[in-house]
């Protein structure tokens, strides 16, 4: 089960859904595993970063969980561990924002991807941008650093009451993080419309297919230290990486 036509097939029939002749859309594959779109992109924002939901959005803390288990060269080990958890297929087919999708989400989407949009999406014919080979870095309560967490995490509820309470109990922690190999954008246009995209170029390799006044087609290759899009969240209570 590792071909796009299969895992997509497989999303369709749990969701219930007919896909004929097009990529899921980003909401589905959201809906079918479980995951939430990050509210800022950060080539530095790890598991277990500590959430915040209003409602309507997620906000980060700022604060990572291994900042209350954790001091001194113990943090520094366990921070370095989670910088340097493995990412491997998420076994989830390759998927698409559409234009609707992403006035929705606001320009926050495309600076997920290191994607500056210079004018108002609205104003394009056609806008969406394309996300491929999505791996998934996750923490486990039978690898490092999970059982070290996990450990610490237990002991920190009993003896840190107060502070869990506050922090951590009814906030949500970042147990998985998403990641793209490659994203394609693709806008279309009216002529003399005042709509284009640009990147940042560090880390990655750009493929530019089409980029006439009325077309852009480019293919985004991340490589280095990417920057997550998306995640899973657990409610603090109910942490325990399983």
């Amino acid at each position: 089960m590792e071909n796009n036509q299969d895992l997509t097939d497989l999303l369709a029939l749990d969701l219930g859904i007919n896909i004929t002749n097009r990529r899921p859309y980003a909401k589905e594959v959201f809906k079918w595993q479980d995951m939430e779109l990050l509210p800022h992109s950060s080539a530095d924002t790890l598991l277990c970063e500590i959430f915040e939901w209003n409602g309507r959005n997620w906000r980060t803390t700022e604060n990572n969980l291994i900042g209350f288990l954790f001091s001194g060269e113990n943090l520094a080990i366990v921070k370095n561990q989670l910088i340097k958890t493995p990412k491997h297929q998420a076994l989830i087919p390759d998927f698409e924002f559409t234009k609707d999708s992403m006035i929705e989400y606001g320009l926050s989407l495309p600076s997920l991807f290191n994607i500056g949009v210079n004018g108002n999406i609205k104003s394009a014919k056609n806008f969406s941008v394309r996300v491929n080979g999505v791996t998934k870095a996750r923490i486990t309560n039978i690898d490092s650093p999970g059982i070290e967490i996990l450990k610490n995490y237990s002991a920190f509820t009993q003896n840190e009451s107060k502070s869990y309470r506050k922090n951590i109990k009814f906030n949500y922690l970042s147990t998985s993080l998403f990641y793209a190999e490659s994203v394609e954008i693709f806008l279309e246009k009216e002529s003399g419309v005042n709509l284009d995209v640009s990147f940042q170029t560090k880390d990655v390799e750009i493929d530019n297919k089409i980029d006439t006044d009325t077309t852009q087609h480019f293919v985004l290759k991340y490589s280095e230290n990417q920057a997550p899009f998306a995640a899973k969240f657990t409610k603090g209570k109910d942490f325990n990486i399983m």
